[in-house]
């Protein structure tokens, strides 16, 4: 597998790829990359990066809204529905676990979507910091809830 890195004004972001440039991970905090370092062999390639790096600069700056990059997902079908919702929240807007559990036809869901969340490889790309609790309140977070308070700052959602 194939990482680059990039550092931004949220932290340091370091992305797998597939050999054909597919991104499959990003990865917000050093325990879990190097958690993915002990158990993979990695090779970092700057030239692969580049438009990950670019992009991820662009939103970071506020100059971009969205990704447009090619990806590879493994996950459940649960995860995978769940991650899908999450691409459909616009940039600058929130929703809360049960309103991506109602829109999965899923209303029930509402914890296993919320563990999905948690298991997204691509945070950031799949914006699950758009997701909050019911009462408008921040949770969980996989890069930190200063990190997930900084990408809704970005997008201009103030909490």
């Amino acid at each position: 597998m194939i990482y680059d890195e990039c550092q931004t004004d949220i932290g340091l972001l370091r992305f797998v790829l597939k050999e054909n440039g597919t991104i499959a991970r990003v990865f917000l905090t050093d325990h879990h990359w190097l958690t993915f370092v002990e158990n993979h062999t990695v090779k970092k390639s700057s030239e692969l990066g580049k438009p990950i790096r670019e992009q991820f600069h662009e939103y970071i700056g506020g100059e971009r809204k969205g990704f447009d990059l090619p990806f590879e997902l493994e996950g459940t079908s649960f995860q995978k529905q769940t991650w899908k919702a999450l691409q459909a929240i616009p940039y600058g807007e929130t929703k809360s676990y049960s309103e991506i559990a109602r829109s999965i036809d899923r209303p029930q869901a509402i914890r296993a979507v919320g563990h999905a969340n948690s298991m997204n490889p691509l945070p950031i790309i799949f914006p699950c910091h758009r997701v909050i609790g019911k009462s408008k309140s921040l949770t969980g977070y996989v890069g930190g809830i200063e990190m997930k308070k900084q990408l809704l700052h970005i997008e201009g959602v103030l909490i």
